[in-house]
């Protein structure tokens, strides 16, 4: 019987790193001929360092292991559009050491699994000639949507083909019709990494070098994306396979972040209290939080709207600190005085919040969220609809996509935008906040009625015989083929 090892590599950021974990996992747990090595490089962000060390001590199955490489001194100095490069030069030396034993201990042992390729993440395409020095094929995934992965390679066509400047065209109303989505889309919408002249150039170069991979795997579903995927299998794009829903089940293990049981108790205890679907609950991301103006905003919308709610409130780093946000030791420091006393009989505030066991608590009726991808679809699997507040990255562009064109969100504000240090922050009004609130709880079940569809779903995609089981069972097939 052929055995094969692959060989992962995400980017050094949260988000991706946890995609690529689940990956490898539902890899090696579909076919035992599958052995998966997942490098993981120094991070820029604390954040991710501490989930490394958390998934360094942890266990995990048969046939995956994961190597965390050590720092680079030089590379945290490196401007952001210089950074990932950086690191991933720097490192590329231990990943040929390790490469190369593998190859050996395959050429040495007939029974040891065969090195079948590289996987890397969608912003590290960069790393593709380590593929050709092994004469191997790579493979890329994604971890944000495919309607995402659409836009970047638009862009790339626009850029290249058309001309088109799209730096001069981020203060503007112009609306793009972009191949992967069925409406129009606003350039306002567009992540700060697109619209830059500093970090332009870097999407386009990933949008490159991903048209030059074997195939590519994305964290979705059809049933979810039908039209992208349609549009994705036009002869220029390599095959996609949507494999997802990947997420983290209740029971995996709490998020990081926990400060104990005890609080996860207290959070789980007072869930159980409430109605089923009466909760909202709000919570931002690893990096998510707000300035003092924002946060009374929010607080006054809460308490005008009269709903139950859980508040993942945490406190920013200080300016132009790239540091987590932290759980405030006082809450009363920073909202309305009273508001704590007031809503005590609706409201909850936490600071850290276990993220994936609150969605799937059945007291939980609507989510604002900064639309992360991971965050998306575990709203969508346990059927959660979403009021969508994006912060960073390409989350304003999943907002868009919610809202507009799969229709299973409600917008807060779409185009919201702050730099990663949060010091640029604009303020959304509580009216606008409340409204959202209200259309997400209250008025709109139409929304309701199409998540839970959706969540119906998602399930089935990744039983025996649905699209995402035998996508990935074609993508196992398409490795193994491919073994001399």
């Amino acid at each position: 019987m052929k055995k094969a090892e692959l060989v992962l590599i995400p980017i050094p950021a949260r988000g991706h790193i946890v995609s690529a974990v689940e990956i490898a996992k539902l890899l090696v747990q579909r076919d035992d001929r599958l052995s998966t090595t997942i490098f993981i490089y120094p991070p820029r962000n604390p954040i991710t360092t501490n989930y490394n060390e958390s998934l360094a001590a942890s266990t995990l199955p048969d046939r995956l292991r994961v190597i965390i490489l050590p720092s680079a001194e030089s590379s945290d100095t490196k401007p952001r559009n210089q950074f990932i490069t950086s690191v991933y030069e720097g490192q590329k030396p231990l990943v040929r050491e390790y490469v190369s034993k593998i190859k050996t201990q395959s050429e040495l042992s007939p029974d040891s699994p065969q090195f079948a390729g590289f996987i890397f993440d969608a912003y590290a395409t960069g790393l593709k000639d380590l593929a050709n020095e092994f004469d191997v094929p790579w493979y890329a995934f994604c971890a944000s949507d495919a309607a995402y992965l659409g836009c970047v390679l638009h862009l790339k066509v626009l850029h290249d083909e058309q001309g088109v400047d799209i730096t001069e065209l981020g203060n503007s109303d112009v609306e793009l019709e972009i191949p992967s989505l069925a409406n129009s889309f606003p350039v306002k919408c567009l992540p700060l990494s697109s619209l830059e002249k500093e970090t332009l150039p870097i999407v386009l170069e990933i949008a490159g070098g991903l048209t030059e991979a074997k195939g590519i795997l994305i964290n979705t579903f059809l049933e979810l994306e039908p039209h992208v995927v349609n549009s994705l299998s036009n002869g220029k794009t390599p095959p996609v396979y949507p494999v997802g829903p990947i997420v983290k089940h209740e029971g995996d293990g709490r998020d990081l972040g926990s400060d104990g049981s005890k609080n996860y108790r207290d959070i789980m205890q007072w869930l159980d209290d409430q109605a089923p679907s009466s909760v909202l609950f709000l919570c931002f991301g690893s990096r998510g939080s707000f300035r003092s103006e924002q946060v009374k905003e929010i607080a006054c919308a809460l308490e005008r709207s009269g709903h139950r709610f859980l508040w993942s409130l945490r406190k920013p780093s200080p300016s132009g600190k790239l540091k987590p946000p932290s759980d405030y030791e006082n809450l009363q420091e920073v909202l309305p005085e009273g508001f704590l006393d007031r809503t005590a009989k609706i409201g909850k505030v936490i600071g850290w919040a276990p993220q994936v066991d609150i969605l799937a608590h059945q007291a939980v009726g609507g989510f604002a969220s900064h639309c992360g991808w991971n965050s998306i679809l575990e709203s969508v699997w346990f059927g959660v609809p979403i009021a969508t507040w994006p912060l960073y990255a390409e989350q304003q562009f999943n907002a868009f996509y919610m809202v507009i064109e799969l229709g299973l969100g409600v917008e807060i504000k779409m185009d919201y935008t702050m730099n990663l240090q949060g010091d640029d922050e604009i303020i959304v009004n509580a009216d606008d906040i409340m409204k959202a609130i209200k259309h997400i709880m209250e008025e709109d079940k139409e929304i309701r009625k199409k998540v839970k569809e959706m969540s119906r779903i998602s399930e089935k995609t990744l039983m025996p015989g649905g699209s995402s089981h035998s996508s990935l069972g074609r993508f196992i097939d398409n490795i193994i083929e491919n073994l001399s």
